[in-house]
């Protein structure tokens, strides 16, 4: 009886690998195109004048980014640690960012930490969906 070559196992193993890699991206890719029930929310976040600053490496920007979904690209959002760093830049030292993540709303009051989408809402009378209507 022969035997399978061991590279056999390495090409079948890298396949796999590039299939899995591949349903990654695709699925990705269409949750990306799935319009979001909160985009008209975050647009008016950003119309009156709140904007987030938050960095990278921060999980609680993750996860107000994540309470967003697709719709977090209409945030006004200011990256405090541009380039991959871990240096806060000049534009959030001068806004007076001391943690992360921090709204600064119109009337320039500040509100630190991971805030709900309704205490956002009530900031800046921004309504939101009823997203029981509205299928993310």
């Amino acid at each position: 009886m022969k035997s399978i070559p061991s590279s056999y196992y390495l090409y079948g193993a890298a396949v796999i690998v590039v299939i899995g890699l591949f349903a990654v991206i695709v699925v990705n890719g269409i949750k990306s195109r799935v319009p979001s029930a909160y985009n008209e929310f975050a647009q008016c976040l950003a119309d009156q004048g709140a904007r987030m600053y938050g960095t990278w490496w921060c999980s609680h920007c993750q996860n107000q980014k994540d309470l967003f979904g697709s719709a977090f690209s209409n945030v006004d959002y200011v990256e405090c640690s541009p380039g991959g760093t871990k240096t806060m830049s000049k534009e959030c030292k001068d806004a007076g960012v001391e943690g992360y993540p921090t709204w600064i709303f119109a009337d320039e009051s500040k509100a630190s930490g991971e805030q709900s989408l309704q205490s956002l809402s009530d900031k800046t009378s921004c309504l939101l969906p009823n997203t029981e209507a509205v299928a993310e």
